[in-house]
């Protein structure tokens, strides 16, 4: 379950506004441009013009995983009219 000190709940209120609370299950790492993302992470778009590197921990090879990346509070979070807009999503077989 998210903490309340996470930045996922602090920043935004992304978990509690855009994502139920929930109790990852996996290890999940993304790196941009040699730079690991971490949760509340800022990336301005010049950071993250190439596809970046992900990893998917777990060891049962029959369960998939799908990553999406949103923007909770696009264009800006003083005006999120856009809110949740979806840049790419990616299933992880």
């Amino acid at each position: 379950m998210a903490r309340d000190g996470d930045p996922l709940v602090i920043a935004g209120s992304v978990i509690g506004d855009v994502l139920n609370p929930f109790t990852g299950s996996v290890s999940l790492t993304i790196v941009f441009n040699n730079r690991a993302i971490s949760n509340g992470l800022e990336l301005r778009p010049s950071h993250v013009v190439n596809r970046p590197r992900v990893t998917v921990g777990g060891e049962d090879l029959r369960t998939f995983y799908t990553l999406v990346m949103v923007d909770a509070d696009a264009p800006s979070p003083s005006n999120p009219v856009l809110r949740e807009y979806l840049h790419w999503l990616v299933i992880c077989l």
